[in-house]
This record gives structure tokens, sequence and C-alpha cells, in this order.
């Protein structure tokens, strides 16, 4: 399970990625392309270009830390937008299509019944 405070946003670098690269161009392709600060905490996810492999890049106040997932087979769904959540992180690295999830609402606050009387 992924566990991220709510404070951390998590950004993707929508176009191909060379993985071979490390800390320090990986967090140049955070400024330039991202145009985002790579020492702010947030988590920066990386893809190459046939999608089978995956780095996520952050900082942890004393250094940048890389995760990094490689597929045997298959691929990792194809992430179009510029920021996704935990879960939506999750389920890309379990191998779950986005674009058809659907996030089912399971609890919602009752309304108050605007005919309240009072005796």
């Amino acid at each position: 399970m992924l566990s991220l405070p709510p404070s951390v946003r998590i950004f993707v670098a929508r176009g191909a990625v060379d993985l071979r690269k490390s800390f320090d161009a990986l967090s140049a392709v955070v400024r330039e392309v991202l145009r985002q600060d790579p020492l702010s905490g947030h988590l920066f996810v990386f893809l190459n270009r046939p999608r089978d492999r995956i780095k996520v890049l952050y900082w942890d106040r004393c250094g940048f830390c890389l995760f990094y997932k490689r597929l045997e087979k298959g691929r990792f769904a194809e992430l179009k937008v510029e920021e996704i959540n935990a879960r939506e992180l999750l389920c890309v690295l379990e191998g779950i299509e986005l674009s058809t999830a659907r996030t089912r609402r399971w609890y919602t606050e009752p309304k108050l019944d605007a005919r309240i009387t009072t005796t």
C-alpha cells in the first residue's frame, strides 16, 4: 500500500524519458520540463517510450530517492495528465488501466431535511 500525506503531489512527465538518466539528470527534467522544484518533496513520475519501465523521483529532506520498476511482460498505462493522486499511481504500478477504472462512492453525507419543524 502506498501511503502519502495529502500535501504531497505527484507530477507526471507526459513524454517518454530516457530512464538511463540518474538523480541529477532527472531533477533537471523536473526543473526544465515539468517546471517544478525537485526539492519540494513531491513525487515525479517518468516512463520510457515502450512504457515497460517507470521511475519515481522524490526528495526526502536529506537526499534524492528513486523508485524504479521494470515489467517483464506488458506495459504501464499511458498517463495523459500532468498530475495524479496516490491511488492512481498505485493503480499504474499494479497494472490497472486508469481510463477504464471507475471509482465508486462508498459514503455520502446525508442531506439535512430542510423541513425541520420546531415545537
